[in-house]
């Protein structure tokens, strides 16, 4: 008897009802949200790609400017992007040992008959690439050629980088001996650079392949013969000897594709002018 009014004075057991709500519906809202952003990029991606159609070249160099950071910097590729005279623009950092190039614009107010200053490099570069234009007009082979050619406004003059790739090479493999194709590229490149003032320095650039017998011939001596054998072929195109400052073989220490030594495109020859 004790024992079953012991049982009916036990507590009644605590049911515990959990209930889970989710917001915004079925599928929640966080989608939408993901949505608007992609709607937002798409929506400043086709109104940049308005903006490139409907401003003139100038007009964009001058947003470019306005965006560009004021801080100097290297750039990687000094020799400037792929395609015909790549790598022109005022503003173009090199990575050459002198730090001649640095982003951001500075007003400058320049009497019209002053010669030289920050702005001659522009000028040269303008006024030797009409030459060239002008002499490859209508020779298809050689048009094709002057996507090897990048000049780049040095701020004191220029400089003209002669570039291999896959498909053109601007001597024969392992010499210093020059292609056709090559030699009347620098027939043209000697030609529109006679008529300015200034000395000239040669460099010659190899990939980082090696020799089998690197103690008869190296990239050192390869890029300083084809630095040379450049020399010879400028002053053939109406360039005086007296003009030539330095001629030098840089062999593979100045990589233009830094992450790949041996890529073709960095063997190439440099001509800067200088005033």
């Amino acid at each position: 008897m004790a024992s079953a009014k012991a049982g009916h004075n036990e507590p009644a057991p605590i049911i515990v009802k959990k209930v889970t709500i989710v917001e915004g519906g079925h599928h929640g809202g966080a989608w939408k949200v993901a949505y608007a952003d992609f709607v937002t990029a798409m929506m400043a991606f086709f109104l940049l790609l308005w903006l490139l159609g409907a401003t003139t070249e100038d007009q964009r160099k001058g947003l470019a400017d306005y965006f560009t950071p004021t801080l100097v910097k290297t750039k990687q590729k000094s020799a400037g992007s792929d395609g015909m005279f790549g790598g022109s623009s005022l503003t173009d950092p090199d990575n050459y040992p002198h730090a001649a190039a640095q982003t951001g614009t500075k007003a400058l107010t320049i009497p019209r008959d002053a010669t030289g200053g920050p702005n001659e490099g522009a000028a040269a570069v303008s006024r030797v690439r009409q030459r060239v234009q002008e002499a490859v007009q209508g020779q298809e082979g050689l048009s094709r050629l002057m996507r090897q050619v990048r000049m780049i406004d040095t701020t004191t003059g220029l400089r003209i980088d002669l570039v291999d790739n896959a498909n053109f090479s601007m001597f024969a493999l392992g010499t210093t001996v020059l292609t056709p194709e090559a030699g009347e590229l620098l027939a043209i490149i000697g030609e529109a650079i006679a008529p300015e003032v200034g000395q000239i320095t040669v460099r010659g650039h190899t990939d980082s392949l090696a020799f089998r017998n690197p103690g008869r011939v190296n990239n050192w001596s390869l890029s300083a013969g084809r630095a040379e054998s450049t020399r010879q072929s400028l002053i053939r195109s109406g360039i005086g000897n007296s003009r030539f400052r330095r001629i030098e073989g840089v062999a593979d220490t100045e990589p233009l594709i830094r992450d790949d030594p041996t890529d073709p495109r960095n063997r190439r020859i440099s001509i800067s002018l200088d005033r």
